[in-house]
């Protein structure tokens, strides 16, 4: 895997620590190991799916959606960046 440059530079981890890790675990089949390697994984992955589902039929209320999506997947990857810290 990748290694995180930030943390190599800056000895400190990044927000996207672990998303890698967490999608080799979803391939493997372990979804609760991904969830806690990187809590974000599941808003992150619902956001896309529903972005693509969007280009094949058109949907209503489509942008408060995404944006909700959004906004979730933002606050996990937030709130998962100083749980980490502390």
């Amino acid at each position: 895997m990748l290694p995180c440059l930030s943390k190599q530079v800056l000895g400190i981890e990044c927000p996207g620590c672990g998303i890698q890790r967490a999608v080799y675990l979803l391939f493997q089949g372990e979804f609760f190991a991904a969830f806690k390697m990187y809590p974000a994984i599941y808003p992150i992955l619902a956001l896309f799916g529903f972005l693509f589902l969007d280009q094949l039929i058109k949907i209503k209320y489509v942008n408060k959606i995404i944006i909700s999506l959004m906004i979730i997947s933002v606050l996990s990857i937030l709130i998962n960046y100083f749980l980490k810290i502390i």
